[in-house]
């Protein structure tokens, strides 16, 4: 392997790194907002969920202009 192929490697191995630690983090936020909101997986569906999460989304905008 040249060197620009072993750079471009490890590139995609970091960029997937990203990717992976990304994940974690929305799956572990979503499932701290869940479990705090007493919500049930049962009961969300994608609409509830994209409600939800314009909700919460508005909610921390008007929280970062009242600072």
């Amino acid at each position: 392997q040249s060197n620009l192929e072993k750079q471009e490697a490890k590139l995609k191995a970091l960029n997937q790194k990203i990717k992976d630690e990304k994940n974690k983090i929305e799956q572990r936020l979503g499932k701290q907002i869940i479990r705090q909101a007493n919500l049930d997986y049962a009961n969300l569906s994608n609409d509830q969920i994209k409600l939800l999460a314009k909700q919460f989304s508005e909610f921390l905008k008007v929280k970062s202009v009242d600072h």
